[in-house]
């Protein structure tokens, strides 16, 4: 896992997390690159084969104490990609209303991932 941000995607308004997987980014992730999704990512299986999501309760049952280890091994892999998200957001551009020009948003939110990436790398090594 590299912690590195490699993908931005952005969408006027509210817009759930994985319409705008499937909107901009799912066509563009190589099939080999490992996506790690939460439990919003349901389906995400149907677009890219090299996926992995936690497994939902089935109605009715309790799940077996093997999909709760799997459920529990995954949230220690994804609270690293967690923690990258949460540094992202100390800049208040991505968690606050945004009163710039429209057209700056993107370039302003790329350059804060390209700082973000940079002191990531710093931070390992």
């Amino acid at each position: 896992m590299t912690l590195t941000i490699i993908c931005l995607a952005q969408a006027e308004g509210r817009v759930h997390d994985f319409q705008l997987f499937k909107d901009d980014i799912g066509d563009s992730i190589d099939e080999n690159i490992l996506v790690e999704g939460d439990s919003g990512y349901q389906g995400i299986e149907g677009l890219h084969a090299k996926s992995k999501i936690p497994i939902k309760k089935p109605r009715g049952r309790e799940l077996l104490e093997l999909e709760k280890a799997y459920n529990r091994r995954l949230a220690r892999e994804r609270v690293a990609i967690e923690h990258v998200n949460q540094t992202i957001k100390t800049f208040r551009i991505l968690k606050d209303k945004y009163r710039n020009r429209r057209k700056s948003h993107n370039i302003r939110t790329t350059l804060l991932c390209a700082i973000t990436n940079h002191e990531l790398k710093i931070q390992k090594g």
